[in-house]
């Protein structure tokens, strides 16, 4: 197997190959061993990788008008590669982003200082449809509002730099585990030359992780994760999390608020529950609060976290701090509550709530990615280089009847990494989703959940989108 007709473009980073088509030092191992195999072992690898998801029934489900449809989630066999170094860097421009944001959300529900102090607009943070003003006035243990962030890194030929920051309910961890154990098992020899650094004790840091959060300094605390249900897109997670953790996986039907406390039916009775890691969005984990005609969620639940008798991870209302304008101000959180300049760059963003802003938008709509700012997975964007004008002036119109709801940024040209595409390989462009816990203390595992634009072209990772994976090695 060779990489003659792969396509080299210097005006975008390769994560393989230098601007000369020669591969990168950290790299060369793995090049070589490509290199060295025929195109029918390689074909035999990626069917193993291929049938190992498939086998573990590692899905995701995409919602359609009509129905939803369970799919394996594609995987790529050739691992990308980082070294040390450049995961030293990455590791503790996260370490300083999540204890900024936390900082953030502390003050924004109390006394918002940053507000008063003219960092951030107040119609910024209230105006934002994640704000909850229900979570005003709390404060939550050891300031740690989000204990789970799963934030999306990409590269380009400037550098590393945030696309944006999952804070809710980040989800993805289950498939950088998968990719891993599947990798591993396909390329044992290679693997273990690389000298990797393992992945596989996620599980037990994010039980130590939420250990440190149980109310009243428990140190066995019960925990239980709350799902929506087999119809949510991401159950497989919930399911393999939940086997991780060692803790029960249950429905809002499952539990029930008494006397402040929540307990957990069994068939042995009624057990306490401590911490609770919940996959529910906000607005429906407790009718009494939030949406009354919510079945998902546990009327009650919020009483008894405010009075500090169970833990909620992540917090109630962390969605003000991953809305698309309020990213904008990122660095400057840094700077204003760490005193320190951010170690990772975010991407220029202009925000159509300016005038200005938003006269920018609309005359360079053919070259910037507007995005609606509630939206995630892909979904209701415009790249503008790849649209229609027909379909640039129809969203122009979304844009003018509400321009608080969009942002925009220049269309990045994301680093691009070798894949096996129909015997042969050809580069993709991919992004990275590694998963930052915190508790009393930051804890990050060496590797993330690598997502590839599989479609020739494409910029869009998602698996919505025909988007897949592929594992990430951290070198040692």
């Amino acid at each position: 197997m060779d990489f003659n007709a792969y396509e080299h473009d210097p005006t975008i980073y390769d994560e393989m190959f230098l601007p000369g088509g020669e591969p990168r030092q950290h790299l060369r191992l793995l090049h070589d061993e490509l290199l060295g195999l025929s195109v029918e072992n390689l074909e035999s690898i990626q069917d193993r990788v291929t049938r190992s998801f498939s086998t573990e029934g590692i899905t995701f489900t995409v919602y359609g008008d009509d129905e939803a449809d369970e799919r394996i989630i594609p995987i790529d066999c050739v691992p990308r590669v980082l070294s040390g170094e450049e995961w030293t860097g990455l590791e503790a421009g996260l370490t300083q982003r999540l204890k900024a944001l936390n900082m953030f959300l502390e003050d924004v529900y109390g006394p918002a200082r940053i507000i008063e102090d003219g960092v951030i607009p107040l119609d910024v943070v209230r105006g934002c449809p994640q704000y909850r003003v229900e979570m005003r006035g709390f404060s939550a243990l050891h300031g740690t509002w989000v204990a789970i962030c799963g934030t999306d890194i990409v590269r380009t030929n400037d550098g590393f730099m945030v696309l944006e920051d999952n804070l809710r309910v980040p989800s993805g961890v289950s498939y950088m585990l998968a990719n891993r154990k599947a990798a591993k098992a396909s390329l044992r020899r290679l693997y273990r030359s690389s000298r990797v650094r393992e992945v596989e004790h996620y599980g037990r840091m994010l039980v130590d992780t939420l250990r440190e959060l149980a109310p009243r300094g428990l140190t066995n605390p019960s925990i239980a994760l709350l799902t929506p249900g087999v119809y949510n897109s991401a159950f497989y997670e919930h399911m393999f999390l939940a086997h991780e953790l060692g803790a029960e996986l249950v429905e809002g039907r499952d539990l029930l608020v008494n006397d402040g406390f929540v307990y957990m039916r069994t068939t042995s009775g009624l057990r306490r529950v401590d911490v609770i890691y919940r996959r529910v969005d906000d607005d429906f984990i407790d009718p009494l609060v939030f949406r009354p005609d919510s079945l998902l969620g546990v009327p009650g639940l919020m009483h008894a976290y405010k009075q500090g008798n169970v833990t909620l991870v992540n917090a109630p209302g962390t969605g003000v701090a991953d809305d698309k304008s309020v990213y904008a101000y990122v660095p400057d959180m840094i700077r204003y509550y760490l005193s320190e300049e951010p170690l990772l760059a975010s991407v220029e963003t202009y925000l159509c709530r300016r005038p200005e802003d938003l006269e920018y938008t609309l005359d360079n709509l053919a070259n910037l990615v507007v995005k609606r700012v509630g939206e995630s997975g892909g979904y209701g964007m415009l790249i503008g280089p790849h649209a229609t004008p027909e379909e640039r002036e129809e969203y122009a119109k979304g844009i003018l009847a509400d321009p608080a709801d969009f942002i925009s940024q220049p269309v990045l040209s994301l680093s691009r990494s070798p894949c096996l595409i129909d015997g042969q390989f050809e580069p993709r462009h991919v992004d990275l989703r590694p998963f930052v816990l915190h508790g009393r203390e930051t804890r990050i595992v060496p590797g993330a959940f690598c997502r590839v634009a599989l479609r020739r072209g494409s910029l869009v990772v998602n698996s919505s989108q025909g988007g897949g994976g592929k594992d990430l090695w951290v070198l040692e």
